[in-house]
């Protein structure tokens, strides 16, 4: 059986154009702070978080800081989501938890986990795809598009291999 090739979305430029967008908006709904937590899901979502990293260090005046949010995205439970700082660091600090794909929200849902227990100033979500079938209430303040797709259909997003960047749908 042959495996029909996916669907290029959006190519490289596209989605440097889609996160330099998703920047300016960060840094315009938080240009009062003087700091900025991005807290990157493992994978493409952590890739995500450094590259709007580097694009809010050219634009914003305030200091911005990457962590690593680890979970399993293929569990159907989350006991316990690991990051790379203690919760201190946390605390009044805008924080935005960045995605590659929201899809129903479970992913996310568990990634604002080790924020709740912590006085953080504010709590946003930031991703690149927004697929629209929220099963969870969750929301992205941040999205760079909005794709529409069936149950069946995959997202790939790459923002970890320069050869294929892109986003693309099977």
């Amino acid at each position: 059986m042959k495996t029909a090739q996916p669907t290029l979305i959006l190519n490289s430029e596209q989605i440097r154009q889609k996160i330099r967008r998703i920047a300016f908006e960060i840094y315009e709904n938080n240009f009062e702070e003087k700091a900025i937590l991005l807290a990157g899901v493992s994978g493409e979502g952590f890739v995500l978080a450094k590259s709007l990293a580097q694009e809010l260090q050219i634009i914003a005046p305030f200091t911005v800081e990457v962590l690593l949010l680890t979970l399993d995205k293929a569990q159907l439970s989350q006991p316990l989501v690991e990051t790379d700082r203690p919760a201190s660091d946390f605390v009044d600090k805008v924080v935005i938890v960045v995605d590659d794909v929201l899809h129903t929200g479970r992913t996310l849902l568990f990634s604002l986990q080790p924020f709740l227990a912590v006085p953080v100033r504010k709590l946003q979500v930031a991703v690149l795809i927004d697929r629209n079938y929220p099963r969870y209430p969750v929301a992205a303040d941040y999205t760079g598009y909005e794709l529409s797709t069936t149950l069946t259909e995959h997202v790939e997003v790459v923002l970890s291999d320069d050869q294929r960047m892109g986003v693309y749908m099977r």
